[in-house]
């Protein structure tokens, strides 16, 4: 019996703390690559009206490393939902990389 109530409490505490890491407030990184990359849609679209990121898709990796001589901090990966007029099609694959002080130098958006 013990062992149930044991393994039910770890159960219920696992659950729990996936839902906090749902729940957990934006990486300032994540906001500047979705308001750049709105922004740069909006310039060629301009019935692009929001910029959804998938957060659970998002792989975000620090980097030490450059291309030229331009710093890059930070790489993320992941999917995002482009919204035109209300209507949010499937998900696309972008790629953004920051460089120091969390500069957005690229967002690349493509179909998948």
């Amino acid at each position: 019996m013990k062992l149930l109530a044991i393994a039910e409490a770890a159960v219920l505490i696992g659950l729990l703390t996936e839902n906090a890491s749902a729940q957990a407030v934006e990486d300032p990184a994540v906001n500047a690559c979705k308001n750049t990359g709105l922004l740069a849609l909006r310039e060629r679209s301009p019935d692009i009206t929001d910029l959804v990121m998938d957060m659970e898709s998002l792989a975000i990796s620090k980097a030490d490393t450059k291309i030229e001589d331009v710093a890059i901090k930070t790489v993320i990966l992941g999917e995002a939902y482009i919204a035109r007029k209300e209507k949010t099609g499937k998900p696309d694959r972008f790629v953004c990389l920051l460089g120091d002080k969390g500069k957005v130098l690229l967002t690349f958006f493509t179909a998948q």
